[in-house]
């Protein structure tokens, strides 16, 4: 298996998956009822603020800084801020890091409240790719769900970052509620198959605490997510998104040939990567990060001229294989061992072989070459053989 970064964006795991940047941007309209992201609403009069301190505390930056291969701008919704913001942002990052030539420069979007002139200026401001929170394509579901934009809300937006010249655009989808049916699941896949993305996120809702939706839940209005109906609902992403020529390469993300997500890949191998903005993580080397998550307290600490982490911890080899394993499982590739013992040495691999082996030798696992991944027929158990091997 190649090892190159640039191979990022064929969804395979990588040995050297180059070195990515996240910003966070925290802001929302509105929270949707199964949301548990460090996100905030009512915040307008904050948002340039809020810029001026992500771009400070960017540039002060005073670790490692290797050339970006994937820049990832996440929320909340980013778009909700001013292009010229955003802009600025980028060129931070550009100004502290130097971005590949090849970058993969992804923003999240709301369908809502966006049109060709944004995309237009999101793509002279250096973003390359666009991710939409489509999440379904029925309005009974989106209600639901507590999204706020119709169904010809999100196939518009979709078509206007195609006539904006973006050549790259995600949808996510989310499967599984109370409010789909079969039916319901089967008329998203199909209208977003023919609003042609290159790469389709799908994901099954879970209820997260402290939502209102695991409130609803809790008190018995709304019923539990069924496991068993939403493995059925996988398989029917399967079988329409494979139709359409979209193949799995993660559990959850189908993309066209040469198109997976080049930032996503590198987290899944465990690759280095700087976060920034209220709440954001990162990875460099071993020693994960995390800044303030309250965005008054990210402000005031860069208006201090203090540190913005609200905390930190350092990995030894051993605790650092085990998240590789439980990340790198996750792709359809799987991981290669080679590399892995290349990267975090001969022991850590040696204490988790028996059972690797025991998995094997139960049809859950499977090798190609040196390279071991989970059985296609064991996908939706993938957790808890990740956590066997954590």
């Amino acid at each position: 298996m190649s090892s190159v970064a640039v191979a990022g964006r064929t969804g395979e795991w990588l040995e050297s998956p180059g070195f990515g940047v996240y910003v966070h941007i925290p802001f929302c309209t509105h929270r949707c009822h199964y949301c548990d992201f460090n996100t905030y609403s009512g915040m307008e009069d904050q948002y340039e603020v809020y810029v001026e301190a992500l771009v400070a505390d960017i540039l002060r930056w005073e670790g490692p800084a290797p050339m970006a291969s994937s820049v990832f701008f996440g929320g909340g919704t980013p778009t909700l801020l001013p292009v010229g913001s955003l802009a600025r942002i980028l060129t931070a990052v550009r100004d502290r890091f130097g971005c590949a030539p090849d970058a993969e420069i992804t923003i999240e979007a709301n369908p809502e409240g966006t049109g060709e002139k944004v995309f237009a200026g999101l793509l002279d401001a250096g973003f390359n790719r666009v991710s939409f929170g489509v999440q379904s394509l029925v309005p009974s579901v989106l209600t639901g769900l507590g999204r706020m934009h119709s169904p010809a809300t999100a196939l518009r937006a979709i078509a206007a970052a195609r006539a904006a010249g973006f050549d790259d655009v995600n949808a996510d989808l989310i499967y599984g509620s109370p409010w789909e049916s079969t039916s319901d699941w089967r008329v998203s896949l199909e209208g977003i198959v023919e609003a042609e993305p290159n790469h389709v996120s799908a994901y099954a809702l879970t209820i997260e605490e402290g939502t209102p939706l695991a409130t609803l839940v809790a008190t018995g209005r709304v019923p539990d997510v069924d496991p068993d109906l939403q493995a059925d609902r996988h398989g029917t992403a399967e079988e329409l998104l494979g139709a359409a020529g979209l193949e799995r390469y993660e559990i959850s993300n189908w993309a066209r040939p040469g198109r997976a997500c080049r930032h996503n890949v590198l987290y899944w191998s465990a690759g280095d990567y700087a976060g920034f903005g209220a709440g954001a993580h990162g990875h460099v080397a071993g020693r994960r990060s995390w800044r303030r998550r309250l965005p008054r307290d990210f402000v005031a600490g860069v208006d201090a001229g203090t540190s913005t982490e609200a905390g930190a911890e350092v990995l030894d080899a051993d605790a650092r294989c085990g998240e590789a394993f439980m990340l790198g499982l996750r792709l359809a590739s799987g991981l290669d061992l080679a590399g892995m013992g290349r990267r975090y040495g001969a022991e850590p691999l040696a204490t988790r072989m028996p059972v690797v082996q025991e998995l094997t030798s139960r049809g859950l696992m499977e090798w190609e070459g040196s390279c071991l991944r989970i059985a296609p027929s064991a996908t939706m158990v993938a957790g808890d053989i990740c956590a066997r091997l954590l």
